[in-house]
């Protein structure tokens, strides 16, 4: 299937891929029937999804199944009034009726906007008016619905929800008794433009109101590169990324790049994350590939492996935050298998990754993708020597990328601040070494300036990591009259060393911290917590914690 897609498929090394990759864009790409309709066509017994849950239900759906089901989601949505350019917000978890409703809604050409089941009344209310939702299809949890139906009397633009059960509440549409029902599906006589809206994305937030970010229609195209690239697939491949399918992660690593490769789609779609589990699941359907969070292989290589059969996973990648190597040099101890970092964000797909050809550096993003024009720039404007940090950025004078975002919906001034003079600025700091590599260092708003100094707090946060003593952590700057800022870090314990959460903790880490990297960068103030303030998507809310830090000071 990608071989449509791309001038050359197989690099000899990434010298071969960086100078050779290039996507062939078609001029009316819908990924719906170009690529599942397109498998249905060429090998409809293909198994394209193998989903199971925390009951040990399984199901396996094939590209002609998909087909078949699809149709018939479209023709219910259509029959509902849904149709090309109209804004759907779907809240289904890993319900296997996300991959039917996502691709029914790219074949009437309406706009899928992802959203997680943590959202709140108020979320929704935000969400509803900020796109001008049309229809909600959701999970029928009540928790969800009735968020829905506190939300929907000031939500004046919602005329449809739709619950795929099991519970249907009285007014909404009951999805599965539609799709049954559903007359034959035609496809829709207007046809959709690459430039078109595909999807609709919040970002999570972190430092203010989440944004609407626009992908067009060709985006899915890009992933090809996330897909075959990065998460090694082929057509024999079960993939599984870890990510619920209200983020974009969830079609970073669940649905496009892994079917334009034909690889199998694997779901565990469960409630409660429990790291046993994942890995018995892991072992029991043969997984191939896994791709998660730095987080979920931090609780993993807590786990003892010897008691699962790992045999068949052969590669794993990591994003969603920078990856300590504390993590990776454990996890190849366990398995023998090399951690595949790879950064990216909402607006873009990969911009950097680790490629099959090029060693992992512990603790490193990887090289470019040479689908982007990536780059440094120094605050006066330089591209950033080696050694030297910057700002990475994407440029797009010469030619506009497949996959980058098409700016920010119903807001103009946002998108013209983040994209200037041919020129995407991601807000991210990094630097790269003599060969190339990129090292996160932190988004700008968080790198601490103290005693003439600028501190990225990864780099601090990764020195924490090597004690044993450290679970999680997240470092910040204070506010101080003689340095400027002070480093701050708030950390969370094993259990072995609650007990221990004193001075002479304070000091061993701070010691510690000292002997790992230089010693100006060491956290002056260490505060001891049971959890972090994060986003709905996991991501550590440093802004919260400076806002706590300073009304603290405020109020002394």
């Amino acid at each position: 299937m990608i071989e449509k897609y791309l001038k050359q498929t197989e690099f000899q090394d990434f010298e071969d891929f960086k100078t050779n990759f290039a996507l062939q864009v078609p001029g009316d790409f819908n990924f719906a029937y170009d690529v599942v309709d397109g498998w249905a066509a060429i090998d409809p017994d293909k198994r394209a999804l193998l989903w199971t849950n925390d009951k040990d239900e399984c199901r396996t759906y094939t590209f002609g199944e998909i087909k078949n089901i699809s149709d018939r989601t479209a023709g219910y949505l259509s029959s509902l009034g849904i149709g090309k350019g109209d804004m759907v917000m779907v809240i289904l978890k890993r319900r296997v009726e996300f991959w039917f409703t996502i691709i029914a809604l790219h074949k009437i050409g309406a706009v899928i906007i992802p959203a997680t089941h943590l959202l709140t009344t108020k979320d929704i209310i935000y969400r509803n008016n900020a796109a001008g939702v049309k229809a909600i299809v959701c999970d029928g949890d009540p928790t969800i619905t009735g968020h829905i139906d506190e939300a929907l009397p000031q939500s004046p633009s919602v005329e449809k929800r739709i619950s795929i059960g099991p519970v249907v509440p009285e007014g909404w549409d009951d999805f599965q008794q539609g799709i049954h029902c559903a007359a034959p599906f035609v496809r829709p006589s207007k046809t959709l433009k690459n430039s078109d809206p595909l999807i609709v994305s919040f970002t999570s937030g972190t430092t203010g109101d989440p944004k609407m970010v626009v992908l067009d229609q060709v985006y899915p195209l890009a992933h090809i590169v996330t897909a075959k690239y990065w998460h090694h697939l082929n057509e024999n491949s079960i993939h599984l990324t870890i990510a619920d399918t209200g983020w974009l992660k969830a079609v970073w690593g669940k649905l496009y790049g892994q079917w334009l490769v034909g690889s199998t789609v694997f779901v565990y779609d469960h409630e409660k994350f429990t790291p046993a589990k994942i890995l018995e699941v892991i072992s029991r359907c043969k997984v191939t590939s896994l791709c998660a969070p730095p987080t979920i292989f931090r609780f993993l290589i807590r786990e003892d492996l010897t008691k699962y059969d790992l045999s068949s996973l052969e590669w794993c990648t990591i994003a969603g935050e920078a990856l300590n190597p504390k993590v990776y040099n454990q996890f190849y101890k366990l398995t023998g298998i090399r951690l595949r970092e790879g950064y990216g964000q909402s607006e873009t797909t990969l911009l950097v990754l680790t490629t099959p050809w090029i060693e992992p550096k512990p603790g490193s993003m990887g090289l470019p993708n040479p689908n982007y024009d990536v780059d440094l720039l120094t605050p006066d404007g330089r591209s950033a020597e080696a050694g030297e940090e910057g700002q990475i950025v994407v440029r797009f004078d010469q030619k506009y990328p497949v996959g980058l975002f098409k700016g920010y919906y119903r807001n103009q001034h946002l998108t013209e601040e983040a994209m200037s003079n041919g020129i995407y600025y991601t807000g991210d700091l990094a630097w790269r070494d003599e060969d190339g590599y990129y090292w996160f260092v932190g988004r700008s708003d968080d790198v601490i300036k103290s005693s003439g100094y600028r501190i990225g707090p990864f780099e601090v946060e990764s020195a924490l990591m090597t004690h044993p003593a450290v679970v999680e952590c997240a470092v910040t700057g204070v506010p101080d009259e003689i340095r400027g800022q002070l480093v701050k870090a708030t950390v969370i314990l094993a259990d072995s060393y609650k007990n221990r959460a004193n001075d002479d903790l304070v000091r061993e880490l701070q010691e510690h911290v000292k002997q790992i990297t230089a010693p100006y960068k060491y956290p002056r103030i260490i505060q001891f917590v049971n959890e972090l303030p994060k986003t709905i998507s996991g991501k550590i809310r440093r802004v919260e914690i400076r806002s706590s830090d300073q009304a603290l000071r405020n109020d002394a």
